[in-house]
């Protein structure tokens, strides 16, 4: 018995949102990466389904979509979960104790580089290398909040207080 590969496919209301980012770009030379940022941000993550779509609009193939997606630690291809987390694991950092941060990160949320997103949807964590605060690492950055000097006891305060916070006012915040 042969299977058929599943074909990710994109809902009306997501079809519609890709064309009008792809209609904003029509035309521009260089648009492949203007236009997968306006859809990570539409939707939180490029969708699969979006990629064949974006290279027929930009005359090129699925693969060189995906090429691109996948070469870029800043595209994601699955929902992030509802708290971004990612620790910077540059020299800088890591000369600071970052890698002993991220070992307590992945323990803490449930996640690693295999599996980015817990199974709850809670968290995602990301390393990134370089935030921008070397002189104060390790850095964090919690949503869009950069955070310096971080130790597994800040990280614990922080992500504490955004599970307070979330439960007491049933919406998202941000550390």
């Amino acid at each position: 018995m042969t299977t058929t590969p599943i074909t990710p496919v994109l809902s009306a209301d997501e079809a519609q949102a890709l064309a009008g980012i792809l209609a904003a770009h029509a035309g521009r030379p260089g648009a492949l990466l203007p236009i997968l940022h306006d859809v990570q941000h539409a939707f939180g993550h490029i969708p699969r389904a979006s990629l064949a779509v974006i290279g027929r609009a930009l005359n090129l193939s699925r693969a060189e979509v995906h090429g691109v997606v996948t070469y870029y630690d800043h595209f994601r291809t699955e929902p992030a979960g509802r708290h971004v987390i990612q620790v910077c694991r540059a020299e800088a950092c890591q000369a600071r104790g970052s890698e002993a941060l991220w070992t307590h990160a992945c323990r803490r949320t449930g996640c690693d580089e295999d599996r980015p997103t817990s199974a709850d949807g809670q968290w995602t964590l990301e390393p990134v290398y370089c935030l921008g605060l070397c002189a104060s690492g390790p850095s964090v950055q919690i949503g869009e909040r950069l955070h310096a000097r971080m130790n597994p006891a800040s990280l614990d305060a922080k992500l504490a207080a955004l599970d307070v916070a979330a439960t007491a006012q049933g919406t998202e915040v941000s550390a």
